[in-house]
């Protein structure tokens, strides 16, 4: 589970590409990808290792018609777990 302070970064199987043909952002893993909205695709940009998840849900939260923090942070919270569960991300030291 990622803390305030976990610094989040896309796991070494993991690739961020924006799709041409059908204009979105793709997370790929071997044998399978996941198709990203907008505010995913913002969260997984930042998942360099730099940013704590603190940063992120600040950044997220100062984005022009964002809800409120609290929702920003418990659907953003949601979203790094499940891709850590998979093994997508890892906490930098």
């Amino acid at each position: 589970m990622m803390s305030a302070e976990s610094r989040p970064r896309l796991a070494a199987k993991a690739r961020l590409r924006f799709d041409r043909r059908t204009n979105c952002y793709l997370l790929l893993y071997p044998e399978c990808g996941l198709e990203l909205n907008a505010t995913a695709a913002e969260i997984v940009k930042l998942c360099t290792g730099t940013h704590t998840v603190r940063a992120i849900l600040a950044h997220l939260a100062a984005t022009p018609g964002a809800p409120s923090p609290d929702v920003v942070a418990q659907e953003a919270l949601t979203f790094l777990d499940r891709l850590a569960a998979r093994g997508l991300l890892r906490d930098e030291p």
